[in-house]
């Protein structure tokens, strides 16, 4: 299932159909007719031709068994959409990355896109001119959602079907190069959110193929692949390699890997993580999870564990939002948002490693100790956690900029790795709501189940919850970037630039779990130390009501959230006179002093 190759002289065309007779290469000219029909040669459950003189460019698509014209699973380019004709692509572009190394878990500030909407053309190409924008933050990595080809002009990225093709509505194969290219001129490095559990229900055409690709089980989200398989773990894995491969990429996040059965010896991703890091010689690429269990084994060395650099932890969000905005609904009933709670949250990095969940009705989770912080990923917003709501509300919206400020100054000081979704660094306003372009019947399932997803919800009818499918829903997602430029949302952009240029402070270099300490002062407030070797910095972080605390002497003030600058209320909330801090409401105060 290794789809086409340019080899020297020609182009070779490969698929798996094991319980097929005849496959069939249709070959077509550039206006889509077809010109020259090959029949492939049968080589146990694989098909293959070499065409003489061709290359990149052929555009080619497949019959089985004398009927039906179907896409190659494989493709590296559906120029037409996934119901479309295949394309071979060149290996050929002008890269001038060569002094490129990569990025480390340790480093690492994650800027979370969705390509669609996070400009008005929605492409790699117009995305280019922003990363300035996100070089002057302190962004080290743009983490894209899946871009693999999907059905439709706009879609979330997890009902991919063709796994290794950059979809065609963003700029296909060439754009995703030049994008990548120049993130690495700025030493921005670039990870793919990478779908392995499922293929979309639709344009899934792996199935004309080789049924045999498919487990009994399905995902929530479709139909599941069969990893005790060889040809579907190559399918993959081949995949997976050729994103950090042919288009430069710094590594992966791996969607939903909870839902990814495989009991072979060698679990499938602990194979994607080494084969896509081999496919990178001299460069650090990246894996990480995204995994609801708070399972040690995925970060654990490998045998013992997967070996992966890194893993999603929403514990801390789901406190943080209890905390500040009081959702209670689902998952939040298990996390309390207490002061104390919180705390723990942040001394281990998550909060379940082994307790009973109420949402869930089982244990949950593993013991973190030995895991470094740079293991886990923090946020306080991420396309989840803002698009499955039925609105598609941020943070913002629920909360004021006191809380807002204050939860953001969390999440940048803590030790852990932060992952900021795009448009959170100036509290943008837009919704990012969830969005689908399927044909008519299936679109129409997705509306009716996406009703009655939010249906045992207080406070919504199925009336008011915006359509998936309705063009208004994806276009009102698309981020007003001249909001940044505004009161007062330029100011919290202000505070985003310093509190991530503070991860630079001598006191916050080293990440190590004795290198910070965290504590609940009171039912309201949080404290953070960071310690250095020559300098100590301390966070503390009201939540609601106000605090005064006495710091006794020698404690400076290093940044108030607070402060008129980044939109706040000046001295009105508060500050430090003599010793003793004072916040009235909502703020965080970091403090210095010399060791």
């Amino acid at each position: 299932m290794t789809g086409d190759a340019v080899e020297p002289g020609g182009v070779r065309l490969r698929v798996w159909a094991p319980s097929h007779a005849r496959v069939d290469a249709e070959i077509l000219d550039a206006g889509g007719r077809a010109v020259r029909v090959v029949r492939m040669e049968p080589r146990g459950g694989w098909f293959e031709a070499f065409l003489d003189g061709a290359g990149p460019g052929l555009t080619y698509r497949f019959r089985v068994d004398g009927s039906g014209l179907f896409p190659d699973p494989a493709s590296r380019f559906q120029p037409l959409g996934v119901h479309g004709p295949s394309r071979v692509v060149g290996g050929a572009f002008p890269w001038t990355d060569s002094s490129w190394r990569g990025t480390s878990a340790e480093d690492a500030i994650f800027y979370e896109v969705h390509v669609g909407t996070a400009t008005r053309e929605g492409t790699f190409d117009v995305l280019i001119p922003h990363l300035a924008e996100l070089k002057a933050l302190g962004i080290t990595v743009l983490e894209l959602m899946p871009v693999a080809d999907f059905p439709g002009e706009h879609n979330w990225g997890y009902d991919g079907v063709q796994p290794r093709a950059p979809a065609r509505a963003y700029g296909g194969p060439e754009g995703l190069r030049r994008l990548v290219d120049a993130a690495h001129a700025l030493e921005i490095g670039v990870i793919l959110d990478f779908v392995a559990s499922h293929l979309g229900p639709e344009g899934n055409y792996l199935g004309a193929f080789a049924r045999e690709a498919f487990a009994s089980r399905r995902t929530p989200w479709g139909e599941a692949l069969d990893y005790s398989r060889r040809e579907v773990r190559d399918f993959v894995a081949e995949a997976a390699e050729s994103w950090v491969r042919d288009y430069h990429l710094d590594g992966l996040r791996l969607d939903a890997t909870h839902a990814v059965g495989d009991d072979s010896e060698t679990h499938i991703l602990r194979e994607i993580a080494d084969r896509a890091r081999a496919a990178a010689p001299g460069r650090r690429v990246l894996v990480v999870a995204e995994d609801e269990r708070n399972d040690a084994r995925l970060v654990a060395p490998a045998p013992e564990g997967f070996g992966l650099d890194a893993v999603w932890a929403d514990d801390f969000h789901h406190q943080v939002r209890r905390a500040l905005a009081g959702d209670r609904d689902g998952y939040y009933a298990d996390f309390s948002g207490t002061s104390e709670d919180l705390a723990r949250t942040m001394r281990d990095g998550w909060f379940f490693r082994g307790q009973w969940s109420r949402a869930l009705g089982h244990p949950r989770g593993t013991p973190p100790e030995g895991l470094a912080p740079a293991r886990f990923v923090h946020c306080i917003q991420n396309h989840d956690q803002i698009g499955n709501r039925a609105f598609g509300d941020r943070l913002g919206r629920s909360v004021d900029g006191a809380a807002y400020r204050t939860a953001s100054a969390l999440l940048l000081l803590s030790p852990y790795t932060p992952l900021l979704f795009m448009g959170q660094e100036w509290n943008a306003t837009t919704p990012f709501l969830f969005f689908t372009d399927h044909e008519p019947e299936l679109g129409r399932k997705v509306t009716e189940g996406r009703r009655r997803e939010f249906a045992r919800f207080a406070g919504f009818s199925s009336q008011e919850i915006p359509d998936p499918q309705a063009p208004r829903t994806f276009e009102s997602s698309k981020l007003d970037r001249a909001e940044a430029l505004r009161a007062p949302h330029a100011g919290v952009l202000a505070l985003y630039r310093e509190l991530i240029a503070l991860r630079s402070h001598p006191a916050m270099r080293k990440r190590d779990r004795a290198s910070f300490r965290v504590r609940a002062l009171g039912p309201d407030a949080v404290e953070l130390e960071r310690c250095g070797a020559k300098t100590r910095l301390r966070l503390i972080a009201c939540l609601r009501s106000g605090l005064e605390v006495d710091l006794g002497s020698h404690w400076r003030m290093v940044l108030f959230s607070e402060d008129e600058r980044f939109g706040g209320r000046g001295r009105a909330a508060g500050g430090l006179q003599g010793g003793r801090l004072l916040l009235r409401g909502a703020g965080a105060a970091v403090l210095e002093r010399d060791e």
